[in-house]
Order: structure tokens, then sequence, then C-alpha cells
């Protein structure tokens, strides 16, 4: 019975969610949200991370994106590398929206090894993201991700067509972020090891993400 009502319930709520994207699309007139700078001019430095290198985003990936900016970076610390992307979408109204890196990772041949959300402390309080941990072949990858809009933090990607919607009405706004921090896992750096070090670049890499990011 409370299977049914569950079920009864995620219907209606879809439902909902669906009445209120057809009105939002067509009935709302909400102006794009640029960066203030482009991601190409993010910090080299933060914390004791330093750029390795920048990765052109795949012509593949930009295409599917559409985003209005990305950016792809190797840092490295003395205590490990992390592998930062960013994809900025100034709007969402032209069919423009993040891709879940759940739906992207195993299109790319990735497939889930572990699934979940941690709460990482950060400075004035602690942010709820994804961490998913990946492999393929003998590669294993950790992933944390979060989408970010008007200095608000996402996991969920339901609860971010909700901020989607409520924002477009109440600010005219619906420009998000999608961050992804990926640190792979080797003889060197075992997979709890992985784990610390993005939890790292995430608190050293998060303060200057959300000051780069429109508020």
């Amino acid at each position: 019975m409370n299977s049914l009502l569950h079920s009864k319930y995620l219907r209606i709520l879809t439902l909902v969610v669906v009445v209120q994207a057809v009105l939002f699309y067509s009935a709302s007139h909400g102006e794009s949200t640029p960066l203030p700078a482009p991601l190409k001019d993010f910090p080299t430095v933060f914390g004791a991370w330093t750029m390795h290198d920048e990765i052109p985003v795949e012509a593949d990936t930009a295409a599917i994106l559409r985003a209005d900016d990305m950016m792809q970076r190797d840092y490295t610390s003395p205590d490990g590398a992390a592998n930062l992307f960013i994809a900025y979408f100034k709007t969402q109204r032209q069919g423009q929206s993040p891709h879940s890196p759940k739906n992207c990772l195993p299109g790319s041949g990735f497939q889930p090894v572990e699934s979940g959300r941690i709460d990482v402390p950060v400075a004035g309080g602690s942010i709820n993201i994804n961490r998913y941990v990946v492999s393929r072949g003998e590669q294993e990858s950790v992933v944390m991700y979060w989408y970010q809009s008007q200095g608000r933090v996402i996991a969920d990607e339901f609860a971010a067509k909700f901020y989607l919607i409520a924002d477009s009405i109440r600010h005219h706004r619906s420009d998000t972020s999608l961050v992804r921090v990926e640190v792979p896992v080797s003889e060197h750096m075992p997979r709890e090891k992985a784990s610390q070090t993005a939890i790292e670049f995430v608190q050293a890499a998060y303060p200057v993400v959300s000051s780069w990011l429109p508020r």
C-alpha cells in the first residue's frame, strides 16, 4: 500500500513539474545572465593547488552541452592532482541545460561503481554534493559534482528543475553551472585517498567558484 501511494505521489509530482516547465518556457521572458568574467580567466592558483594543464573541451562534448562558457583544467598540489570542469549556462531557455555526469560518463564507457552524496565542510558552513565512483576497464575515478546557481549549491537534478522554475518566476533568471571534480584512482592513490583528495580540492576551489559565478 505504501509503495502504491509513493508511486502515485511521484507521478503527481512529475506531472506538476511538467506543467510548470511548460508554463516557464511558454510564458516567462527572463533575461540571460552573463558571467562577470570568462572562465579562461579563472585563477590558476588557489590554496595549495596550482594549474598544471589547460585541457580543451572535446568538440562532441561542447556540441552536446551547448554551454555559454566552459573550462577544464588539471590542478596539482603536493598531495595529489584533480581535474576541474565548469560549464556555465547564462540561460536555459533555448534548450540549453547541464547534463548530469551520471548520464554523460556511462555514455563515454564508464560504469558506475558507487553513487551517493556527501556533506563537504567549507568556509561558512557545508555543501551537499554528489560523490560518484566510475570505472572503465582498469581505469577508476572518484567524481564529485554539483549544480550552482545564484549562490545556491544543488546536488539533486530534480530539485534543480524546481529551483529553475521558481527563480525564473521570481527573479527572471535561469542561469546555472555544472561544477565537476575528478580524481583518478591508482596504485598510489587508492579510492579512499582519492575521495579525500577530491574533498580537499572542493574545499579549496569552492570559495573561488562561488565568487566567480553570478550570485
